[in-house]
């Protein structure tokens, strides 16, 4: 019960009327010690109601202030994406139906005077990416010198974006004595130097995601050629009959292609991904949620935070180089106690990738072949491919020069051909 959480009446009528009953695990641990004004280092997933776990208790405190008084940004929350930012804006609008309090949210790729103009009006929490809260700042829009408590959000996304030396300067922006709140997918190492930087004596506070459960998720793994990929796909999709699928590629390009490549074979499919204007960032999305949309083909950065329920299947195009990543991927599917399938397509280069996705899993990913596109196990396909192209190698590993092949013999004449630049 979220009353046992020590919650104010007006968030639990605001909890009640979304539908909510019971906390999640993170909920749980995280809101009554954020509610103590105790720094968090908080390793929770998207999906696990991590937001109302900082949203709720913030609010909360933030309402305990003189009525009245002048609206100026008390809360900051720093997101590394567009899409996570309007997410955790709509949940924080939900929750302070019932209180004084207002909230906006700024983000990069759409026009910046609209944001300005309601910042001037004033707000009480602001939900921010780096860039654009930096530049708005740096215009002498904002103002963070009476944020009370900052949340970063995603922080090992964060990391990975290269936002650190963006972060450094918020929060020498903001008050020494606030309250920080840091979520992260995992306590590495290097979020445990963040921490160390950032938060004082904070409380850790860990949930694994109930959706990446083996028994919720069915994880595939098919030996694939990389130039087989995109017929593979295709393949997959039509004979599967799959109607609400999300694509991860590693790459904006691929992603571009992958997409391309989908509608062309009459599948609707579109991309998601940094370099796609906001619009058509939401556009995407929203086609995706009503269906007109059956693929989205996305990268790892573009699809963190996206709220998509009940989302049945999730296709590594090519498989993430951090293993953690492919946590992220599948905690997409499987929600709400519904049942997911994870597969992923498997060429001999990304062999090293999938054992260390199955050392972080704790298990074997079943292998299963496609007909028309089959191989043996992926390792003895990697086997083969390295063997292959060891054999046709030259020495010191250089691979024999056939130029002169099939040709006369440059060896009888004595002459010297000249390299043209």
């Amino acid at each position: 019960m979220f009353k046992k959480l020590g919650l104010i009446s007006p968030l639990l009528k605001a909890i009640a009327e979304k539908g909510y009953t019971e906390p999640s695990p993170i909920q749980e641990k995280a809101i009554p010690v954020v509610l103590q004004g105790k720094d968090v280092l908080a390793s929770a997933q998207t999906g696990t109601g991590k937001t109302a776990g900082f949203t709720l208790p913030m609010l909360q405190l933030l309402s305990q202030g003189e009525p009245g008084r002048r609206r100026k940004i008390r809360a900051l929350v720093i997101t590394p994406t567009r899409e996570l930012a309007a997410q955790i804006y709509d949940n924080v609008k939900e929750y302070s139906t019932h209180l004084d309090i207002k909230a906006t949210v700024v983000f990069g790729g759409v026009n910046a005077n609209p944001q300005i103009r309601t910042l001037r009006n004033g707000v009480d929490i602001l939900i921010a990416t780096p860039g654009r809260l930096l530049d708005l700042e740096n215009q002498n829009e904002l103002s963070l010198r009476d944020v009370e408590i900052l949340v970063l959000d995603e922080a090992d996304r964060m990391l990975d974006m290269g936002f650190v030396r963006d972060i450094n300067k918020v929060v020498k922006l903001v008050p020494n004595n606030r309250q920080t709140l840091m979520f992260s997918a995992t306590f590495s190492k290097d979020i445990k130097k963040l921490a160390s930087q950032y938060l004082n004596n904070p409380v850790m506070v860990e949930a694994a995601p109930e959706n990446t459960t083996a028994e919720k998720v069915e994880h595939k793994a098919y030996p694939v050629n990389k130039k087989e990929k995109p017929e593979v796909v295709v393949k997959l999709i039509k004979e599967g009959n799959m109607k609400q699928v999300l694509v991860f590629t590693r790459t904006k390009h691929k992603a571009n292609r992958i997409a391309e490549k989908l509608n062309k074979s009459g599948i609707e499919a579109a991309a998601i991904h940094g370099d796609k204007s906001q619009g058509a960032r939401t556009k995407a999305l929203a086609g995706f949620k009503e269906g007109t949309v059956a693929v989205l083909v996305a990268t790892d950065i573009a699809a963190r935070g996206l709220d998509i329920p009940l989302l049945p299947h999730v296709i590594n195009y090519e498989l993430p180089n951090v293993p953690e990543d492919y946590v992220h991927r599948i905690g997409r599917t499987a929600r709400a106690g519904a049942s997911g399938e994870a597969v992923s397509l498997v060429s001999h280069d990304e062999t090293p990738y999938l054992k260390d996705i199955e050392k972080l899993l704790g298990f074997k990913i079943p292998q299963e072949t496609i007909r028309g596109f089959e191989r043996g196990s992926i390792e003895d396909f990697a086997e083969e491919e390295a063997s292959f192209k060891k054999q046709n190698q030259g020495k010191n590993g250089r691979r024999p020069n056939n130029r002169n092949s099939g040709g006369k013999s440059s060896g009888g004449s004595g002459q010297k051909k000249k390299w043209r630049r």
